[in-house]
């Protein structure tokens, strides 16, 4: 315990140099806050002057790694950054998002063995999120009874590009053999 406490003062110039960023994090959280009176405009206006005055107040040679770092990441991921602002609809963070798409990781990861799972999304794409909302096989039947066929129809021709993924696959596998296929079709066609 002693060692661990006799080390506390080597780090002292340290703590005060996070001590001041965490200072700079605080007042852009403040900023970005979500509020009913702030406005996609009226933030992104109000963080980019603080971020001008924070790289001029931050000059010292420590801080430009600091400076530097958080204005590359501002700058990544400014566009769209203050959308749901204007739209409340729109979540503030794509969390839920990626914890939705790690749980069926896990389930396929599970199913499969697999830590892998490209192939499954690049054969499935958008199915997947339908498989996940189903508890049973039966539960899914029934749903899939009670969809009108011209709103699958429709439905379907926009997912045309899916098909497009597994012919990739399957060329990519088997050049021949798709090529072969897709001649023996023209034939019977034509």
């Amino acid at each position: 315990m002693f060692r661990i406490v006799r080390n506390v003062d080597n780090y002292k110039e340290d703590y005060q140099l996070v001590k001041r960023w965490d200072t700079r994090f605080k007042k852009i959280a403040t900023i970005m806050e979500p509020s009913e009176n702030k406005t996609s405009f009226w933030v992104e206006n109000r963080l980019k002057q603080y971020l001008n005055q924070m790289e001029k107040e931050l000059n010292r040679k420590e801080d430009q790694p600091f400076v530097e770092n958080l204005l590359k990441y501002s700058k990544r991921f400014w566009k769209g950054l203050f959308t749901f602002y204007d739209y409340p609809l729109i979540p503030r963070t794509n969390n839920d998002l990626e914890l939705f798409f790690r749980r069926i990781k896990q389930k396929h990861r599970r199913i499969t063995g697999s830590r892998t799972w490209n192939r499954y999304i690049i054969r499935h794409g958008e199915n997947i999120v339908f498989v996940e909302n189903v508890s049973n096989e039966q539960e899914g039947l029934q749903m899939i009874k009670n969809v009108n066929y011209s709103a699958y129809n429709t439905e379907a021709n926009k997912w045309e590009r899916i098909g497009e993924h597994i012919k990739q696959r399957r060329f990519k596998k088997e050049p021949n053999e798709y090529l072969n296929t897709i001649e023996e079709k023209w034939k019977r066609h034509n």
